[in-house]
């Protein structure tokens, strides 16, 4: 999976609670919960935390998959998961 200096600068300025959480991010996409269906023909990564720097929370990795490798669209932290896992699991951790 691949996360540009590009990309990452992207999602700090816009999510700016995930600075200094990098490896959050690669874990995530690493070892998921789940995946679940996106929007527009990209895949979310979903992985809970008990404690993150906003509190428990879900974070979110929007990706898309390119034959062996992906690439990161977005990251985001939530507490409404429900909305998210309606679009359709995918893949989900036993």
């Amino acid at each position: 999976m691949c996360l540009t200096h590009e990309r990452w600068s992207h999602i700090v300025e816009s999510h700016d609670y995930l600075a200094g959480h990098l490896d959050l991010v690669v874990e995530t996409v690493g070892d998921p919960d789940s995946i679940v269906t996106g929007i527009k023909a990209e895949l979310l990564a979903v992985k809970h935390y008990d404690q993150t720097a906003i509190g428990a929370k879900h974070l979110v990795i929007a990706y898309k998959e390119q034959g062996q490798d992906g690439f990161v669209i977005t990251a985001f932290m939530t507490s409404k998961i429900d909305k998210l896992l309606k679009r359709g699991i995918q893949w989900q951790k036993s």
